[in-house]
């Protein structure tokens, strides 16, 4: 006897194509936004009080007037410089205390995993007190170092790393052992390279996360030259008014480093988040 296959198929097809619909709805309301980030940048101060999105006329040179009102090269390449670092460091640490957790036995291990996971649970505005007097303290306030060591410990990548290491086989580190080497070289030569999707995901995190910072790089720099780009940006925000079409000029050009970042390793990204769902 022969089922009717059609009506099986049906449920289904109607399942994905409400599936499509309902992604397709909220790939449009986050573009939306970066929409009107990207024509009010190109609108004239007056026209900023006008309803509709679209510019009257597009005022390319707003983004030239960026650069002659701020100093957008400083800001930018300070926001690199640390970025760049806390994203080095904060792979390497995070990496180390992952290779302890998952493949070194001692005890009270798993506890103090856990008291150390448990940190995540602390918003980073309360933190944010403590960390300031440490800096004071040993006096780093407006220093690119007090801007780079607070971020350079993570209690997520190491969490994220952990979930990767315990699917490397154990035995690996036996054979290699066995060969003659030290706990380094497995860390360094065997479970490190076969941790590179989780190395990537978490480099990539760091980078646009710290890249973005705001908070603390506004507590801890007094110096203009200093300035990281979004406390930069707060200079078209004066009592004298706010220049919006220069601000959003601006945020669109920070932007940009990001999306290449991204478009650039999003296939080890979206690696890096399988494996580590399978494993973990």
């Amino acid at each position: 006897m022969a089922t009717d296959t059609s009506t099986t198929s049906s449920p289904r097809k109607y399942a994905g194509l409400g599936l499509h619909v309902l992604m397709a709805g909220l790939s449009l309301g986050m573009i939306v936004p970066f929409i009107w980030m990207v024509l009010t940048s190109l609108k004239s101060l007056p026209e900023l009080g006008n309803p509709g999105w679209m510019p009257g006329e597009f005022r390319w040179h707003n983004y030239l007037d960026v650069f002659a009102e701020i100093p957008f090269l400083r800001f930018m390449v300070n926001s690199f410089v640390v970025a760049g670092w806390v994203t080095a460091l904060q792979v390497l640490t995070s990496s180390m205390a992952a290779y302890s957790f998952s493949r070194l036995e001692w005890p009270g291990r798993d506890r103090v995993f856990f008291l150390y996971l448990g940190t995540m649970m602390l918003p980073g505005l309360v933190m944010l007190i403590p960390n300031f007097e440490n800096m004071v303290k040993f006096q780093l306030v407006d220093t690119y170092l007090g801007l780079i060591l607070p971020a350079a410990f993570s209690a997520f990548g190491t969490f994220l790393l952990r979930q990767f290491m315990m699917g490397i086989p154990k035995s690996l580190d036996e054979a290699a052992e066995m060969d003659g080497a030290s706990k380094w070289q497995i860390f360094w030569d065997v479970v490190l390279p076969l941790s590179r999707p989780g190395l990537v995901t978490l480099a990539i995190f760091t980078f646009i996360g710290n890249f973005q910072s705001f908070f603390w790089p506004l507590v801890m720099t007094k110096s203009v030259d200093k300035y990281t780009l979004p406390v930069g940006l707060l200079f078209f925000d004066t009592e004298r008014g706010q220049a919006t079409h220069l601000l959003m000029a601006g945020v669109t050009m920070s932007v940009v480093p990001l999306i290449i970042v991204f478009v650039l390793l999003q296939r080890q990204l979206i690696r890096g988040i399988q494996l580590g769902g399978v494993k973990g």
